[in-house]
Protein backbone atom coordinates (compact mmCIF):
# COMPACT_ATOMS: atom_id res chain seq x y z
CA UNK A 1 0.00 0.00 0.00
CA UNK A 2 1.47 3.37 -1.07
CA UNK A 3 1.78 6.31 1.30
CA UNK A 4 -1.15 8.08 -0.38
CA UNK A 5 -3.32 4.98 -0.21
CA UNK A 6 -2.37 4.50 3.43
CA UNK A 7 -3.44 8.07 4.27
CA UNK A 8 -6.74 7.63 2.40
CA UNK A 9 -7.39 4.38 4.27
CA UNK A 10 -6.72 6.02 7.65
CA UNK A 11 -9.08 8.88 6.82
CA UNK A 12 -11.81 6.48 5.70
CA UNK A 13 -11.37 4.41 8.85
CA UNK A 14 -11.63 7.53 11.03
CA UNK A 15 -14.84 8.58 9.25
CA UNK A 16 -16.26 5.10 9.82
CA UNK A 17 -15.39 5.21 13.52
CA UNK A 18 -16.98 8.64 13.95
CA UNK A 19 -20.07 7.46 12.08
CA UNK A 20 -20.43 4.55 14.53
CA UNK A 21 -19.79 6.90 17.46
CA UNK A 22 -22.75 9.15 16.63
CA UNK A 23 -25.01 6.36 15.34
CA UNK A 24 -24.75 4.40 18.57
CA UNK A 25 -24.89 7.63 20.56
CA UNK A 26 -28.30 8.35 19.02
CA UNK A 27 -29.43 4.76 19.73
CA UNK A 28 -28.43 5.15 23.39
CA UNK A 29 -30.65 8.23 23.69
CA UNK A 30 -33.55 6.32 22.16
CA UNK A 31 -33.27 3.21 24.31
CA UNK A 32 -32.47 4.98 27.57
CA UNK A 33 -35.01 7.79 27.57
CA UNK A 34 -37.91 6.84 25.29
CA UNK A 35 -39.63 4.79 28.06
CA UNK A 36 -39.23 7.68 30.54
CA UNK A 37 -40.62 10.12 27.97
CA UNK A 38 -43.68 7.95 27.41
CA UNK A 39 -44.19 7.57 31.15
CA UNK A 40 -43.96 11.36 31.52
CA UNK A 41 -46.80 11.87 29.02
CA UNK A 42 -48.97 9.47 31.02
CA UNK A 43 -48.65 6.01 29.48
CA UNK A 44 -48.72 2.83 31.61
CA UNK A 45 -45.86 0.32 31.57
CA UNK A 46 -48.00 -2.08 29.53
CA UNK A 47 -48.63 0.66 26.93
CA UNK A 48 -44.92 1.57 26.94
CA UNK A 49 -43.99 -2.07 26.43
CA UNK A 50 -46.51 -2.26 23.58
CA UNK A 51 -45.07 0.86 21.92
CA UNK A 52 -41.48 -0.33 22.25
CA UNK A 53 -42.44 -3.83 21.05
CA UNK A 54 -43.57 -2.22 17.80
CA UNK A 55 -39.91 -1.77 16.88
CA UNK A 56 -38.99 -5.46 17.10
CA UNK A 57 -42.22 -6.35 15.27
CA UNK A 58 -41.34 -4.04 12.36
CA UNK A 59 -37.76 -5.34 12.47
CA UNK A 60 -39.04 -8.75 11.34
CA UNK A 61 -39.87 -7.14 7.98
CA UNK A 62 -37.49 -4.16 7.96
CA UNK A 63 -34.23 -6.08 8.46
CA UNK A 64 -34.76 -8.53 5.55
CA UNK A 65 -36.13 -5.71 3.36
CA UNK A 66 -33.13 -3.39 3.77
CA UNK A 67 -30.69 -6.32 3.76
CA UNK A 68 -32.11 -7.56 0.44
CA UNK A 69 -31.52 -4.19 -1.18
CA UNK A 70 -28.10 -3.92 0.42
CA UNK A 71 -27.12 -7.26 -1.12
CA UNK A 72 -28.88 -6.48 -4.40
CA UNK A 73 -27.31 -3.05 -4.91
CA UNK A 74 -24.02 -3.90 -3.17
CA UNK A 75 -24.21 -0.36 -1.73
CA UNK A 76 -24.75 -0.43 2.03
CA UNK A 77 -23.70 3.22 2.35
CA UNK A 78 -26.64 4.32 0.18
CA UNK A 79 -29.04 2.13 2.19
CA UNK A 80 -27.84 3.70 5.45
CA UNK A 81 -28.33 7.20 4.02
CA UNK A 82 -31.94 6.39 3.12
CA UNK A 83 -32.60 4.92 6.56
CA UNK A 84 -31.15 7.91 8.41
CA UNK A 85 -33.15 10.42 6.35
CA UNK A 86 -36.37 8.49 6.96
CA UNK A 87 -35.49 8.15 10.65
CA UNK A 88 -34.94 11.90 11.00
CA UNK A 89 -38.21 12.84 9.28
CA UNK A 90 -40.51 10.38 11.05
CA UNK A 91 -39.16 10.98 14.56
CA UNK A 92 -40.48 14.56 14.37
CA UNK A 93 -44.01 13.16 14.15
CA UNK A 94 -43.46 10.75 17.05
CA UNK A 95 -42.80 13.61 19.46
CA UNK A 96 -45.58 15.86 18.18
CA UNK A 97 -48.39 13.30 18.43
CA UNK A 98 -50.09 12.44 21.73
CA UNK A 99 -52.93 10.04 20.95
CA UNK A 100 -51.61 6.52 21.69
CA UNK A 101 -53.00 5.03 18.45
CA UNK A 102 -51.33 7.72 16.30
CA UNK A 103 -48.11 7.48 18.29
CA UNK A 104 -48.08 3.72 17.75
CA UNK A 105 -48.49 4.12 13.98
CA UNK A 106 -45.74 6.75 13.87
CA UNK A 107 -43.47 4.49 15.92
CA UNK A 108 -44.01 1.62 13.48
CA UNK A 109 -42.91 3.80 10.57
CA UNK A 110 -40.03 5.19 12.62
CA UNK A 111 -38.77 1.70 13.49
CA UNK A 112 -38.95 0.72 9.81
CA UNK A 113 -35.98 3.04 9.27
CA UNK A 114 -34.31 2.76 12.68
CA UNK A 115 -34.15 -0.94 13.62
CA UNK A 116 -31.94 -2.19 10.73
CA UNK A 117 -29.17 0.29 11.61
CA UNK A 118 -27.39 -2.33 13.79
CA UNK A 119 -27.11 -4.95 11.07
CA UNK A 120 -26.41 -2.56 8.20
CA UNK A 121 -23.68 -0.71 10.12
CA UNK A 122 -22.09 -4.09 10.95
CA UNK A 123 -22.17 -5.00 7.26
CA UNK A 124 -20.58 -1.65 6.39
CA UNK A 125 -17.76 -2.30 8.86
CA UNK A 126 -17.18 -5.86 7.60
CA UNK A 127 -17.20 -4.72 3.96
CA UNK A 128 -14.81 -1.85 4.68
CA UNK A 129 -12.20 -3.86 6.62
CA UNK A 130 -12.40 -6.95 4.41
CA UNK A 131 -8.94 -7.83 3.08
CA UNK A 132 -7.16 -5.57 5.62
CA UNK A 133 -5.46 -6.24 8.94
CA UNK A 134 -8.09 -4.16 10.77
CA UNK A 135 -10.32 -6.22 13.07
CA UNK A 136 -14.03 -5.81 13.72
CA UNK A 137 -13.83 -5.22 17.48
CA UNK A 138 -11.44 -2.29 17.27
CA UNK A 139 -13.79 -0.44 14.91
CA UNK A 140 -17.08 -1.46 16.58
CA UNK A 141 -15.69 -0.28 19.93
CA UNK A 142 -16.24 3.30 18.73
CA UNK A 143 -19.95 2.58 18.68
CA UNK A 144 -19.77 1.53 22.32
CA UNK A 145 -17.80 4.67 23.13
CA UNK A 146 -20.46 6.83 21.49
CA UNK A 147 -23.23 4.95 23.26
CA UNK A 148 -21.57 5.42 26.65
CA UNK A 149 -20.55 9.07 26.30
CA UNK A 150 -23.82 10.29 24.75
CA UNK A 151 -25.94 8.44 27.31
CA UNK A 152 -23.87 9.91 30.13
CA UNK A 153 -24.06 13.46 28.76
CA UNK A 154 -27.77 13.22 27.94
CA UNK A 155 -28.87 12.67 31.55
CA UNK A 156 -27.79 16.06 32.93
CA UNK A 157 -28.88 17.85 29.72
CA UNK A 158 -32.37 16.35 29.80
CA UNK A 159 -32.65 16.98 33.54
CA UNK A 160 -32.13 20.70 32.84
CA UNK A 161 -34.05 21.02 29.55
CA UNK A 162 -36.81 18.58 30.40
CA UNK A 163 -37.68 15.17 28.98
CA UNK A 164 -40.00 16.83 26.44
CA UNK A 165 -36.89 18.20 24.68
CA UNK A 166 -35.58 14.70 24.06
CA UNK A 167 -36.41 15.03 20.34
CA UNK A 168 -34.00 17.97 19.94
CA UNK A 169 -30.99 16.03 21.23
CA UNK A 170 -31.92 12.93 19.25
CA UNK A 171 -32.36 14.93 16.03
CA UNK A 172 -28.99 16.66 16.42
CA UNK A 173 -27.21 13.32 16.78
CA UNK A 174 -29.03 11.94 13.74
CA UNK A 175 -28.01 14.92 11.61
CA UNK A 176 -24.35 14.48 12.63
CA UNK A 177 -24.57 10.77 11.82
CA UNK A 178 -26.09 11.52 8.41
CA UNK A 179 -23.39 14.08 7.57
CA UNK A 180 -20.67 11.56 8.41
CA UNK A 181 -22.09 8.79 6.21
CA UNK A 182 -22.50 11.30 3.37
CA UNK A 183 -18.81 12.18 3.86
CA UNK A 184 -17.81 8.51 3.86
CA UNK A 185 -16.47 7.18 0.51
CA UNK A 186 -18.25 4.51 -1.48
CA UNK A 187 -17.38 0.98 -0.36
CA UNK A 188 -15.86 -1.33 -2.93
CA UNK A 189 -17.77 -4.43 -3.93
CA UNK A 190 -16.39 -7.52 -2.22
CA UNK A 191 -17.71 -10.02 -4.75
CA UNK A 192 -19.21 -9.87 -8.22
CA UNK A 193 -22.98 -9.81 -8.12
CA UNK A 194 -23.54 -13.41 -9.12
CA UNK A 195 -25.31 -16.31 -7.51
CA UNK A 196 -23.42 -18.30 -4.89
CA UNK A 197 -23.71 -22.09 -5.16
CA UNK A 198 -26.98 -23.14 -3.59
CA UNK A 199 -28.45 -19.63 -3.62
CA UNK A 200 -29.92 -17.60 -0.77
CA UNK A 201 -32.18 -20.33 0.60
CA UNK A 202 -29.47 -22.97 0.91
CA UNK A 203 -26.81 -20.61 2.28
CA UNK A 204 -28.93 -18.64 4.74
CA UNK A 205 -32.38 -20.07 5.51
CA UNK A 206 -31.25 -23.64 4.91
CA UNK A 207 -28.23 -23.40 7.21
CA UNK A 208 -29.37 -25.51 10.17
CA UNK A 209 -26.47 -24.58 12.44
CA UNK A 210 -27.10 -20.89 11.81
CA UNK A 211 -30.82 -21.26 12.59
CA UNK A 212 -30.03 -23.17 15.81
CA UNK A 213 -27.62 -20.45 16.84
CA UNK A 214 -30.30 -17.80 16.21
CA UNK A 215 -32.87 -19.71 18.27
CA UNK A 216 -30.55 -20.12 21.26
CA UNK A 217 -29.47 -16.50 20.92
CA UNK A 218 -33.08 -15.41 21.33
CA UNK A 219 -33.10 -17.03 24.78
CA UNK A 220 -30.26 -14.71 25.79
CA UNK A 221 -31.66 -11.70 23.97
CA UNK A 222 -35.18 -11.72 25.51
CA UNK A 223 -34.03 -10.95 29.09
CA UNK A 224 -31.49 -8.46 27.74
CA UNK A 225 -34.22 -6.68 25.77
CA UNK A 226 -36.50 -6.62 28.83
CA UNK A 227 -33.71 -5.01 30.81
CA UNK A 228 -33.00 -2.55 28.00
CA UNK A 229 -36.65 -1.49 27.83
CA UNK A 230 -37.52 -1.36 31.52
CA UNK A 231 -34.29 -0.71 33.44
CA UNK A 232 -34.91 3.05 33.30
CA UNK A 233 -38.35 2.53 34.86
CA UNK A 234 -36.79 0.17 37.43
CA UNK A 235 -34.35 2.91 38.38
CA UNK A 236 -37.22 5.40 38.77
CA UNK A 237 -39.20 2.81 40.77
CA UNK A 238 -36.31 2.57 43.23
CA UNK A 239 -36.08 6.36 43.55
CA UNK A 240 -33.45 7.14 40.90
CA UNK A 241 -33.13 10.31 38.80
CA UNK A 242 -32.73 11.04 35.09
CA UNK A 243 -29.00 11.49 35.64
CA UNK A 244 -28.79 7.96 37.05
CA UNK A 245 -30.51 6.58 33.94
CA UNK A 246 -27.76 8.19 31.88
CA UNK A 247 -25.04 6.81 34.13
CA UNK A 248 -26.64 3.36 33.86
CA UNK A 249 -26.46 3.48 30.06
CA UNK A 250 -22.88 4.79 30.25
CA UNK A 251 -21.76 1.90 32.43
CA UNK A 252 -23.35 -0.68 30.11
CA UNK A 253 -21.22 0.45 27.19
CA UNK A 254 -18.03 2.15 28.36
CA UNK A 255 -16.30 -1.12 29.26
CA UNK A 256 -17.28 -2.78 25.99
CA UNK A 257 -14.19 -1.16 24.46
CA UNK A 258 -11.61 -3.31 26.31
CA UNK A 259 -13.87 -6.36 25.91
CA UNK A 260 -13.97 -5.97 22.12
CA UNK A 261 -10.23 -5.36 21.95
CA UNK A 262 -9.48 -8.41 24.10
CA UNK A 263 -11.76 -10.57 21.95
CA UNK A 264 -9.99 -9.27 18.85
CA UNK A 265 -6.70 -10.36 20.33
CA UNK A 266 -7.46 -13.65 22.07
CA UNK A 267 -10.69 -15.21 20.79
CA UNK A 268 -10.01 -18.05 18.35
CA UNK A 269 -12.29 -17.83 15.29
CA UNK A 270 -13.31 -21.44 15.86
CA UNK A 271 -16.95 -22.56 15.93
CA UNK A 272 -16.50 -24.93 18.90
CA UNK A 273 -14.60 -22.35 20.96
CA UNK A 274 -17.17 -19.64 20.27
CA UNK A 275 -20.12 -21.87 21.22
CA UNK A 276 -18.34 -22.77 24.48
CA UNK A 277 -17.90 -19.06 25.18
CA UNK A 278 -21.62 -18.48 24.59
CA UNK A 279 -22.51 -21.23 27.08
CA UNK A 280 -20.36 -19.49 29.71
CA UNK A 281 -21.81 -16.08 28.80
CA UNK A 282 -25.31 -17.52 29.29
CA UNK A 283 -24.36 -18.37 32.86
CA UNK A 284 -23.04 -14.83 33.37
CA UNK A 285 -26.33 -13.46 32.00
CA UNK A 286 -28.22 -15.53 34.59
CA UNK A 287 -25.95 -14.17 37.36
CA UNK A 288 -26.52 -10.63 36.10
CA UNK A 289 -30.32 -10.91 36.22
CA UNK A 290 -30.18 -12.56 39.65
CA UNK A 291 -28.17 -9.62 40.99
CA UNK A 292 -30.65 -7.19 39.37
CA UNK A 293 -33.51 -8.93 41.17
CA UNK A 294 -31.70 -8.31 44.48
CA UNK A 295 -31.18 -4.58 43.83
CA UNK A 296 -32.73 -2.35 46.48
CA UNK A 297 -31.30 1.02 45.42
CA UNK A 298 -30.53 2.71 42.07
CA UNK A 299 -26.84 2.52 42.94
CA UNK A 300 -27.08 -1.28 43.08
CA UNK A 301 -28.40 -1.25 39.52
CA UNK A 302 -25.47 0.88 38.34
CA UNK A 303 -22.97 -1.65 39.67
CA UNK A 304 -24.75 -4.61 38.07
CA UNK A 305 -25.06 -2.80 34.74
CA UNK A 306 -21.27 -3.00 34.37
CA UNK A 307 -21.73 -6.72 33.63
CA UNK A 308 -23.42 -5.74 30.36
CA UNK A 309 -20.04 -5.20 28.72
CA UNK A 310 -19.04 -8.82 29.35
CA UNK A 311 -22.40 -10.49 28.75
CA UNK A 312 -24.02 -8.70 25.82
CA UNK A 313 -20.67 -7.41 24.51
CA UNK A 314 -19.31 -10.95 24.14
CA UNK A 315 -22.59 -12.32 22.75
CA UNK A 316 -22.79 -9.52 20.19
CA UNK A 317 -19.15 -9.86 19.10
CA UNK A 318 -19.28 -13.65 18.76
CA UNK A 319 -22.65 -13.53 17.01
CA UNK A 320 -21.43 -11.02 14.44
CA UNK A 321 -18.18 -12.93 13.88
CA UNK A 322 -19.84 -16.35 13.70
CA UNK A 323 -22.47 -15.07 11.26
CA UNK A 324 -19.81 -13.58 8.96
CA UNK A 325 -17.96 -16.93 8.98
CA UNK A 326 -20.83 -19.30 8.22
CA UNK A 327 -22.75 -17.07 5.78
CA UNK A 328 -21.09 -16.39 2.36
CA UNK A 329 -19.93 -12.82 1.80
CA UNK A 330 -22.44 -12.47 -1.06
CA UNK A 331 -25.24 -12.73 1.54
CA UNK A 332 -23.42 -10.96 4.36
CA UNK A 333 -26.02 -8.20 4.76
CA UNK A 334 -28.81 -10.77 4.93
CA UNK A 335 -26.94 -12.89 7.47
CA UNK A 336 -26.27 -9.91 9.72
CA UNK A 337 -29.90 -8.80 9.30
CA UNK A 338 -31.18 -12.18 10.49
CA UNK A 339 -28.79 -12.14 13.45
CA UNK A 340 -30.02 -8.65 14.38
CA UNK A 341 -33.60 -9.74 13.76
CA UNK A 342 -33.18 -12.53 16.30
CA UNK A 343 -31.71 -10.45 19.15
CA UNK A 344 -33.63 -7.21 18.59
CA UNK A 345 -36.67 -8.22 16.53
CA UNK A 346 -38.19 -11.48 17.71
CA UNK A 347 -36.62 -11.18 21.16
CA UNK A 348 -37.76 -7.55 21.39
CA UNK A 349 -41.40 -8.43 20.69
CA UNK A 350 -41.38 -11.08 23.41
CA UNK A 351 -39.53 -8.75 25.79
CA UNK A 352 -41.84 -5.79 25.21
CA UNK A 353 -45.05 -7.72 25.80
CA UNK A 354 -43.87 -10.22 28.43
CA UNK A 355 -41.66 -7.68 30.20
CA UNK A 356 -44.39 -5.02 30.27
CA UNK A 357 -46.88 -7.48 31.76
CA UNK A 358 -44.40 -8.84 34.33
CA UNK A 359 -43.24 -5.37 35.36
CA UNK A 360 -46.75 -3.98 35.82
CA UNK A 361 -48.25 -7.11 37.42
CA UNK A 362 -45.43 -8.29 39.67
CA UNK A 363 -42.74 -5.59 39.59
CA UNK A 364 -39.17 -5.35 38.36
CA UNK A 365 -37.77 -7.88 40.82
CA UNK A 366 -39.96 -10.72 39.54
CA UNK A 367 -39.26 -9.73 35.92
CA UNK A 368 -35.55 -10.28 36.52
CA UNK A 369 -36.18 -13.59 38.31
CA UNK A 370 -37.94 -14.89 35.20
CA UNK A 371 -34.96 -13.63 33.19
CA UNK A 372 -32.66 -15.88 35.23
CA UNK A 373 -34.62 -18.98 34.21
CA UNK A 374 -34.66 -18.00 30.51
CA UNK A 375 -30.88 -17.43 30.51
CA UNK A 376 -30.21 -20.77 32.19
CA UNK A 377 -32.27 -22.47 29.48
CA UNK A 378 -30.02 -20.79 26.91
CA UNK A 379 -26.95 -22.05 28.76
CA UNK A 380 -28.23 -25.64 28.58
CA UNK A 381 -28.89 -25.26 24.84
CA UNK A 382 -25.42 -23.87 24.04
CA UNK A 383 -23.77 -26.50 26.27
CA UNK A 384 -25.53 -29.35 24.43
CA UNK A 385 -24.59 -27.78 21.09
CA UNK A 386 -20.96 -27.63 22.20
CA UNK A 387 -21.02 -31.32 23.21
CA UNK A 388 -22.48 -32.34 19.81
CA UNK A 389 -19.91 -30.26 17.91
CA UNK A 390 -17.07 -31.80 19.94
CA UNK A 391 -18.34 -35.31 19.23
CA UNK A 392 -18.61 -34.62 15.49
CA UNK A 393 -15.13 -33.10 15.44
CA UNK A 394 -13.70 -36.14 17.22
CA UNK A 395 -15.42 -38.49 14.73
CA UNK A 396 -13.89 -36.58 11.82
CA UNK A 397 -10.42 -36.88 13.36
CA UNK A 398 -10.89 -40.63 13.83
CA UNK A 399 -12.08 -41.05 10.23
CA UNK A 400 -9.05 -39.17 8.91
CA UNK A 401 -6.74 -41.26 11.11
CA UNK A 402 -8.24 -44.50 9.79
CA UNK A 403 -7.75 -43.55 6.13
CA UNK A 404 -5.00 -45.57 4.41
CA UNK A 405 -1.79 -43.67 3.76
Amino acid sequence: MSSNQDQNWKRSLLKLKLFLFFLYGSISILLSYFPVYFQEVGYSTVTIGFLMAGGPFVAIFANPFWAYWGDRLQNIRFILILMLIGNLIIVQFVFQLHTPAYVFIAMLVFFLFQTPSFSQSNSLVLHTISGTSTKFGGVRAWGSLGYAIMAGLAGPLIAVAGINQLWVLYSILLILTLLLILWFPKVKKIEPVRAVKGGYTANVLGNRFFLLFLFLGILLAVPNAMNQTFVSLYIVELGGSLEMIGYSALLTAIFELPVFLLLDRYLKPNKIVMIACLAFVSLLFALRWYLMSLASTPTDILYVQILHCITFGTYYYIGTTLTSQIIPARYRASGQALFTLAFSGIAGIIAGTLGGWLFQTFGGQQMYQVSVLISLTGMVGFSLTWVVLRMKNSEKKVDRHDLPS
